[in-house]
């Protein structure tokens, strides 16, 4: 049986309509692909929002990825919000991503996304552009399953 993903957009301009969700439809293909049946939301920078987004997808998600808000504009609150509801960060996940980022470009080191779980649901925060919505992603696909099956209580080693 296929895990669920959410993909949760955090944007102004696509909540409003005025923006297409470009890295959002690229990270559902991506999860698509690695095997994940893929269920998307699209939130407003506004923590109130983001935090009901999370814990709502939470319910029947295994991985939850937010894409947007992470940078440094004063609307960018997604790593705030996602505080507010992780009970365990993850902060090698963060690690990674950053890593990846910084391979392309000096800008990732701006990045304040943030990774962790509430109860067996993975969340990780990626960036909202595309490219660093997929380089992030990519970074810590191969783990994720793993990841998953840790909080699922598999905590065999194989």
């Amino acid at each position: 049986m296929a895990r669920t993903a959410f993909v949760i957009t955090v944007s102004d301009g696509v909540s409003s309509g005025s923006r297409e969700d470009k890295s959002g439809e690229a990270l559902q293909a991506m999860l698509s692909d690695a095997g994940f049946e893929v269920r998307r939301a699209v939130v407003p920078d506004e923590i109130p929002a983001i935090v009901a987004a999370i814990r709502e997808s939470a319910v029947e998600a295994s991985l939850i990825v937010t894409t947007g808000g992470t940078g440094f504009g004063p609307r960018d609150v997604t790593p705030e919000a996602t505080a507010q509801v992780l009970e365990r960060e993850a902060p090698g996940l963060a690690h990674m991503m950053m890593s990846r980022g910084l391979e392309s470009t000096p800008m990732a080191g701006l990045s304040r996304a943030s990774a962790g779980s509430i109860g067996n649901t993975l969340v990780i925060n990626v960036p909202g552009s595309s490219k660093g919505a997929v380089e992030s992603l990519e970074a810590v696909l191969g783990v994720i399953p793993h990841a998953l099956d840790l909080l699922s209580g598999d905590t065999e080693h194989r």
